[in-house]
């Protein structure tokens, strides 16, 4: 049985701009890392990638093949100590009524609010077995001002209901020892939305260094008297 006296953070979306961020923030501070990328095949990969981080490839649609999944990384790495959920996706620029929004409905919902569903059902049975966990959930200013998002409705309603969400649940699991919080960043800046916004400006965006310090921060000891918060990371947006 593994032991769970070390820091072993599951990070979701690992291979995307944040995720990469969170992971190279926490393993440079010496915390082993399950840095999980979906298998289109549904097959599970395990490579070693330094002594703290562990790649793991698996299915992100079933919570039960996940679970299974994580298992096998956690006979190697550790049992998970967090979580840290950034997969996720935007999709938009079109009004609700019209036709192509229909298509951004199901990819926004299944990219930011299933992928957070499954992922959950997997990481959270062990974790109140244990008595132990800190979960950070990635939410988005559109998800509390939805009226400052016109052209991603969907993006807005998933990410509000990430938000109901995980405070829900936080709720659910406090007594059980158990911490689960959110962030709520507005534009990230990342390579793809300096491409889709070549003419915005980055200066009021925030920085996925930025980000990964609160995540890093709600994940610590320091954080542990913090449950079912759902933490402004706004830059210099003007909201």
């Amino acid at each position: 049985m593994a032991e769970i006296s070390q820091n072993v953070v599951l990070v979701t979306g690992a291979n995307g701009a944040l995720g990469q961020a969170i992971v190279r923030r926490l393993s440079s501070s010496g915390t082993r890392v399950v840095a999980l990328e979906r298998s289109k095949e549904g097959d599970v990969q395990l490579e070693r990638e330094s002594e703290v981080v562990l790649r793991l490839r698996a299915s992100t649609t079933d919570a039960a093949a996940l679970a299974g999944a994580l298992a096998r990384a956690e006979s190697e790495q550790g049992l998970l100590s967090g979580a840290v959920l950034t997969a996720g996706a935007w999709r938009g620029g079109h009004k609700f009524h019209e036709l192509a929004a229909a298509a951004d409905y199901r990819a926004v919902m299944d990219a930011n609010l299933e992928s957070a569903n499954v992922a959950l059902r997997a990481i959270l049975p062990g974790m109140v077995q244990r008595q132990r966990g800190s979960v950070v959930l990635i939410g988005s200013l559109s998800g509390v001002r939805p009226y400052n998002a016109p052209g991603s409705a969907a993006y807005a309603a998933a990410k509000a209901a990430v938000t109901a969400l995980s405070q829900a649940i936080a709720a659910e699991v406090l007594a059980d020892g158990v911490r689960v919080n959110l962030v709520l960043p507005s534009t990230i800046d990342t390579e793809a939305n300096r491409q889709a916004m070549p003419d915005a400006d980055r200066s009021t965006w925030v920085s996925t260094e930025s980000l990964g310090g609160v995540v890093d921060f709600l994940l610590s000891e320091r954080a542990r008297d913090i449950s079912g918060a759902a933490l402004p990371v706004y830059g210099r947006a003007n909201v």
